[in-house]
């Protein structure tokens, strides 16, 4: 049997694929954590990693290790919650990876909220304009806008939310009418860029048959701001409009679209009172924020 430490570093490893990443985390020298993983294979009879000279990938073996390590690392840290008291209180740390435009506009005052409640908890938002890697632990618990297909994670749908089309006041008064969906032709188009769209359910201009966006970022933030540079015409979300003061949607009955943001974290986490009650309320702030920045429009 494996002590805890060995698994612990092996996981940092395995996480961060090179020896220098996971010494930053563990922060140890990369040669020791080298060495301990290389004590580890030489135990176990086993080799965990194809190391190369870009960095540490896992075998079938390490792969198969993963699950184990991260039973034990759920163990560990539902013993360590007990022993604090975080049974009782929300404290420590807890992170959170969401995709930008839920980071930049649904977060900041759930969290400020939060942190008021619980003055001994540590929140930390990754705002990425991608799907956070939570089997390398990039972060504790991720908000999507699809359901995860990885099935050591668990997953359940916090809320609807909803886009339409938007353009700056300004924008609109000095162009063309805009009375149906073929008048987008004429117009230019805020939106994302078409090959770095991470997820099918972002992809809100295909059907439109519109070929070619003029104004693009990966960023649904900056997005919203091209906008309100009276940039043309995009997708905006209805939470973030509050926060644009003279974009307004045009076009709502001809065309919106419904989304729902989903709250995934490991399925061993749901072990875990302190994690499961954060969830809980975590989900139930992010509804509320929802409905009141929707109720604003």
């Amino acid at each position: 049997m494996q002590s805890w430490d060995d698994l612990r570093i092996f996981l940092s490893v395995a996480r961060s694929e090179t020896l220098s990443g996971a010494g930053r985390l563990l922060r140890m020298d990369p040669a020791t954590v080298g060495r301990r993983v290389a004590r580890l294979e030489e135990a176990i009879g086993q080799a965990l990693f194809v190391k190369s000279p870009v960095g540490y990938t896992l075998t079938e073996a390490g792969t198969r290790l993963v699950d184990h390590a991260e039973r034990a690392e759920a163990a560990m840290q539902g013993a360590s919650a007990v022993l604090s008291g975080d049974a009782e209180t929300l404290s420590g740390q807890i992170r959170i990876g969401a995709p930008d435009g839920c980071a930049n506009f649904v977060l900041p005052r759930v969290f400020a909220d939060l942190s008021k409640a619980n003055p001994d908890l540590d929140l930390q938002i990754v705002a990425l304009p991608r799907v956070v890697n939570l089997s390398r632990r990039e972060a504790d618990m991720a908000i999507t806008v699809s359901p995860p297909t990885a099935t050591r994670l668990s997953y359940q749908r916090i809320t609807d939310y909803r886009l339409h089309l938007a353009a700056s006041q300004s924008y609109l008064a000095s162009r063309p009418p805009i009375t149906g969906i073929a008048d987008l032709h004429h117009h230019r188009i805020v939106g994302y860029i078409p090959d770095m769209i991470f997820d099918k359910e972002l992809d809100y201009l295909s059907d439109l048959n519109l070929d070619r966006v003029a104004l693009a970022s990966n960023s649904a933030s900056v997005q919203l701001q091209l906008l309100r540079q009276h940039g043309g015409i995009g997708i905006a979300h209805d939470f973030a409009l509050p926060f644009a003061p003279g974009v307004t949607r045009i076009l709502t009955d001809a065309l919106s679209f419904t989304r729902s943001f989903y709250l995934v974290r490991h399925a061993e986490d749901r072990r875990l009172d302190r994690i499961s009650r954060f969830a809980k309320a975590l989900v139930q702030a992010i509804r509320a924020e929802v409905a009141r920045l929707e109720t604003l429009l």
